[in-house]
């Protein structure tokens, strides 16, 4: 019956077409009745873009990133969370136990230089981003506990995913963006790694990009501004509830800007459409320019917590300091450090009190997780200098020298270097604070921001001797469904970033419990015992304090009012955002 079907649907794919993506009504409070057209959504980005290319690009906000928007077998509906068929013609056909879907591709789609859609272009990108010799940031994301997730094409517009165990995550995972197989899989097939990491590069001439999804480049500038057009083929197979071809708008660009106080400056100056706020300060001044009559603009504080924290890794592959790296695996060490932050003065003073004390790695947007993690007994190591002074004296550090600082039995200072990304306010401050309270128990913290790509290099180099100390940075991204990162969690993984060794192996019976931990929750389907294997992971993760989380942000929505087709305030969260921007348009 499964072989009769799957001949069935090759005979038919290819000779009929199907309806397009029909964006709910239901997903904008503003309805484009007029079907009003064109203009541009002015968007920022604190850091200068460091590649177009898609397999090496690691940036939350990047150039691939963009044009990959409305790209993905499936998307989450934010009024339910379920999934539904995006890039796919209906729903997976599943069977083996949960373990194989058949996925019908969408007739019809086309890249942006015209070039039809097939199940190539899905075949040729797993190939890719599997490769190691790649590097690609998505790696992990198509192993379960190191054993491949296998894609098949069936016929042109049939694949057929193959898991080693069912994952509760599979169709987050099958919604990968497809890059074109004409472009990629032609120099890859060439030249193999190689060639596709010296492609897309930010030279590149951008009509020579060709985009799967929303957007594609227009203009790049370097330490400016980037500029995207719309892809004139999305509009073919993505349509409103009323028929009109998506996007509205025609353009999307991003300003590429020193900080997040140049950000502030330019949205209250209106050249951007939309900001980041995450202070109170930032709020305040938004208010008082929207109550002043000098920027018309929406401003919704506090939606939800945000879907992301700020944390401190500590490097533990420094063979070429024996002495630090010691230091970095002591979890003594690590424990007295999480006691040294003082949450409650970030919150208070990098966020104006606008936001929450973090502890682990689930973020507070996921509340079910995070209570069934407390209510397990994880361990929070809260404020206590006091108790960080006894930490640290177990560890020998019981004097301190005429600066205040702590030594060693042979007069060395404990001391380390932190780095955070410059142009981050808000992560210099949470550094300063971090500096200031190592200070009052004799610890010399060395804090310098520096460029955010030089930072991201540096936490995910691989070796026995990686460059840096400690990094306060942040992560974002994820699923509410099990909200473990599939590159964090599991030893040998691309963000596993306190222990990367060149061999990828765990060190710590803790490392290894929950390595096995998020593979046993990824691949339980029932809700109920999924939190609780979440709950054991929580735990173990709070006893190794393998990174010490500090503070997250609360989400808050402010845009120009020369916007619409945002989503119904009751849609908005830090998850899926306040909209969906094929259905924005100027008014």
């Amino acid at each position: 019956m499964k072989k009769a079907l799957f001949l069935a649907l090759a005979m038919t794919a290819t000779t009929s077409l199907a309806a397009p993506f029909v964006y709910p009504a239901a997903w904008t409070a503003d309805q484009n009745t007029a079907n009003k057209r064109g203009g541009e959504f002015r968007n920022y980005t604190l850091s200068d873009f460091k590649t177009m290319n898609p397999f090496t690009s690691a940036e939350a906000t990047s150039i691939p990133g963009t044009m990959e928007l409305g790209a993905g077998l499936f998307m989450q509906d934010p009024r339910n969370n379920e999934f539904i068929p995006k890039m796919a013609d209906g729903p997976a056909v599943v069977s083996n136990n949960n373990k194989r879907f058949v996925v019908k591709i969408r007739p019809g789609m086309k890249f942006s230089d015209g070039q039809a859609i097939t199940a190539d272009d899905w075949i040729t990108t797993w190939k890719i981003h599997t490769d190691d010799k790649v590097g690609s940031n998505s790696y992990d994301s198509f192993f379960i506990n190191d054993k491949p997730i296998v894609i098949k094409k069936l016929n042109d517009m049939t694949l057929q995913f193959d898991f080693p165990t069912q994952s509760s995550t599979a169709l987050s995972i099958m919604s990968y963006t497809p890059w074109p197989d004409h472009v990629f899989g032609k120099a890859y097939r060439a030249g193999g790694a190689e060639a596709v990491k010296k492609m897309w590069g930010l030279g590149t001439d951008p009509s020579d990009i060709v985009s799967p999804g929303m957007w594609t480049m227009e203009s790049y500038k370097a330490g400016e501004r980037a500029v995207f057009k719309a892809n004139k083929f999305f509009g073919e197979w993505n349509k409103d509830s009323k028929g009109n071809a998506l996007p509205y708008l025609d353009k999307y660009s991003f300003r590429i800007v020193s900080d997040l106080n140049a950000g502030l400056a330019a949205y209250l100056a209106g050249q951007i459409d939309s900001f980041g706020a995450s202070k109170a300060d930032d709020l305040a001044q938004i208010k008082k320019a929207i109550d002043a009559g000098n920027l018309k603009s929406v401003l919704k504080a506090n939606v939800s917590p945000n879907a992301t924290s700020s944390w401190i890794v500590f490097n533990w592959n420094k063979a070429g300091d024996p002495a630090k790296q010691a230091l970095f695996r002591d979890v003594r060490f690590r424990r007295a450090m999480s006691h040294i932050a003082n949450r409650q003065a970030m919150v208070q003073l990098a966020l104006g009190g606008l936001g929450s004390e973090v502890y682990f790695s689930t973020y507070p947007i996921f509340k079910a997780q995070t209570d069934a993690g407390i209510a397990a007994g994880a361990p929070q190591y809260k404020y206590d200098l006091a108790q960080a002074s006894k930490l640290l004296a177990q560890m020998g550090y019981t004097k301190k020298n005429a600066q205040g600082y702590l030594t060693d039995k042979s007069g060395k200072v404990l001391e380390f270097n932190l780095a955070t990304n410059a142009g981050n306010n808000v992560r210099e401050q949470l550094g300063r604070i971090f500096a200031d309270e190592a200070k009052k128990v004799g610890v010399k913290v060395n804090f310098t921001p520096i460029d955010f790509n030089a930072l991201v290099g540096q936490l995910t180099a691989k070796g026995e001797n990686r460059p840096f100390d400690a990094i306060l940075l942040g992560l974002s991204g994820g699923t509410n469904i099990w909200p473990f990162g599939v590159n964090v969690v599991p030893c040998g993984t691309n963000l596993h970033s306190y222990n990367n060794p060149s061999d990828g192996k765990c060190l710590t019976s803790q490392e290894q419990l929950m390595t096995k931990l998020y593979y046993q929750g990824d691949a339980e389907l029932n809700t109920a015992k999924r939190l609780a294997i979440g709950a054991q992971l929580m735990k173990t993760e709070g006893e190794l304090q393998p990174v010490v989380y500090l503070v997250g942000t609360n989400y808050h929505v402010t845009f120009n009012d020369r916007l619409a087709g945002e989503y119904p305030a009751d849609l908005m969260d830090a998850y899926y955002g306040s909209r969906n921007v094929a259905l924005t348009f100027i008014k």
